[in-house]
């Protein structure tokens, strides 16, 4: 079993455009829905991801917050486009930017189709306690926020926010 310790921020700024070393375009969906998780019906999202060359399919448990379980499994690009044709809600489209800073790895998405407008950057630790630089690009945490997490996008894309709901989180 796999162990997720994932820190998530909204993006204030072009600043890590400049410290980007690589970009991996995503598309990526989830067998499973927002409904079947708040229903308590599904512990767990599904997704199907294609990134790059590669395809994964990919069980997350739901828990709100840093630390969650995650089973990651390669399969054929083949089979994802299968299922990806399968998934439930949007589909997500986003560039993700791997960005060095302070010793770790900062993954920056840049969401494009119905969450363009939304830029996030993650950064997963070795524990829940380990402490980090956050970068001057990176504002208000969002960790905690279920409707930052892609599952959510899915079902309820960015573009689909109200002024207020996207202020909310650049507090």
């Amino acid at each position: 079993m796999g162990i997720e310790i994932e820190r998530k921020f909204l993006v204030t700024n072009d600043a890590w455009r400049a410290a980007a070393h690589a970009v991996v375009p995503m598309a990526q969906g989830y067998i499973n829905d927002m409904a079947a998780m708040d229903s308590g019906t599904q512990k767990a999202s599904v997704r199907v991801r294609i990134q790059g060359q590669d395809a994964y399919l990919n069980i997350k448990s739901r828990e709100l917050g840093h630390t969650r379980q995650e089973f990651d499994y390669p399969v054929p690009v083949s089979e994802a486009r299968e299922l990806l044709a399968l998934c439930v809600g949007g589909l997500i489209d986003k560039r993700r930017h791997m960005v060095s800073h302070g010793g770790l790895l900062w993954e920056v998405d840049e969401f494009l189709g119905d969450n363009a407008g939304l830029v996030v950057a993650e950064v997963e630790l070795e524990s829940a306690e380990q402490r980090f630089d956050t970068p001057d690009w990176a504002g208000a945490e969002v960790t905690d926020e279920l409707r930052y997490y892609n599952l959510a996008l899915a079902s309820r894309p960015y573009s689909t926010w109200s002024a207020e709901e996207r202020d909310k989180g650049s507090d």
